[in-house]
């Protein structure tokens, strides 16, 4: 990779993490799990940037939350949020973004196959969040699932249709 294409992959990296932060901020609290855009935003982080600047997102937006800046939702940060209900979800974030990107690199980066590339997403990190979410809180899975997951499908489903657009839209733009 050439330091111009290095360069430039760097700047959207920190933009990506950037936008996760803001999307972290627009949080209504509805229970242990608050409604974010902050999953958009990692999910189009990984069918913009691919799987390696994906996941390197992704892990600094963790990494520069443990360190304490206000990135988290609500504005909240540090390590006590890895161990809170919601730290499954943040977690999950790394496997969701690698898979995301690796699908929709595979299936030719058509709005159809991030479609599906983001819902396999989606579903990744309700498999880390909602059963992390349920060992912290020491609920049953009927009700982790009933507080941790179903109330968002419908938004989630909205942020990926909105997504799919957005990097239908970026992509020519971009031109990574």
């Amino acid at each position: 990779m050439n330091s111009s294409k290095q360069l430039r992959m760097t700047v959207y990296t920190s933009l990506f993490v950037a936008f996760i932060a803001i999307g972290a901020f627009i949080a209504i609290p509805v229970g242990p799990v608050p409604i974010v855009l902050q999953n958009m935003f990692v999910l189009l982080a990984a069918i913009i940037l691919g799987p390696v600047w994906g996941l390197s997102c992704v892990a600094i937006y963790l990494l520069i939350g443990l360190a304490g800046l206000p990135v988290f939702a609500g504005g909240t940060s540090g390590i006590g949020k890895l161990f809170g209900p919601t730290g499954g979800y943040l977690l999950g974030y790394l496997p969701a973004v690698f898979v995301t990107a690796g699908i929709s690199k595979g299936l030719g980066k058509k709005m159809s196959s991030d479609v599906i590339a983001m819902l396999i997403g989606s579903l990744i990190i309700y498999a880390a969040g909602v059963p992390w979410l349920k060992v912290v809180t020491s609920m049953t899975y009927e009700k982790a699932l009933a507080v941790g997951m179903y109330p968002f499908l419908i938004g989630d489903a909205l942020k990926i249709i909105a997504a799919a657009f957005i990097a239908k839209t970026l992509r020519p733009v971009i031109k990574l």
